[in-house]
């Protein structure tokens, strides 16, 4: 039996090639067995039916946090609530929801940082989706600019950058 294994032509922060990924993943499973046809679409199918539960086939997703909080990744893209939205994988677990809304819903970071170390052993064991990268960004500046701070939010701030003449 073959699988689908979805591709798209967009190029992403978190995945530049959508395309060769897909024939990495498909030469990966070849090796243990997995037949794997590479399906392409246009990026705006590609979410559209991507976000569908009855989707065929493996799909390719990522995402850039904007706001540094791990609700912005445990909820956005496994939460319940988010399937059909931004949860493609349409997984839904009843432990990990209650301890992503505990933590969301706590403001004590030791309790928090308990709460979703909790919900990471939940998703790893469960295994919803398969974490491939970690995007990195840079930024370029001329040698004679100094001080300047990449945001961890990836916002350009100035504050502190000096330009020598």
């Amino acid at each position: 039996k073959e699988i689908q294994l979805w591709a798209s032509d967009r190029v992403r922060p978190y995945n530049p090639n959508f395309q060769r990924a897909a024939e990495l993943i498909q030469a990966d499973w070849a090796k243990v067995g997995v037949k794997a046809e590479i399906v392409n679409y246009e990026w705006t199918k590609y979410r559209e039916e991507g976000k569908k539960k009855e989707r065929p086939g493996a799909f390719q997703i990522g995402w850039t946090g904007d706001n540094g909080d791990p609700d912005n990744f445990f909820a956005t893209l496994f939460a319940c609530s988010a399937i059909g939205v931004s949860n493609y994988s349409s997984w839904c677990d009843k432990d990990f929801e209650d301890l992503i809304q505990k933590a969301k819903k706590t403001s004590d970071q030791a309790e928090r940082t308990k709460l979703y170390e909790q919900a990471q052993v939940v998703f790893q064991k469960q295994a919803p989706a398969f974490l491939l990268a970690h995007s990195q960004v840079y930024a370029v500046v001329r040698k004679n600019v100094s001080g300047f701070m990449m945001d961890p939010l990836g916002i350009h701030r100035f504050d502190g950058t000096d330009k020598a003449e």
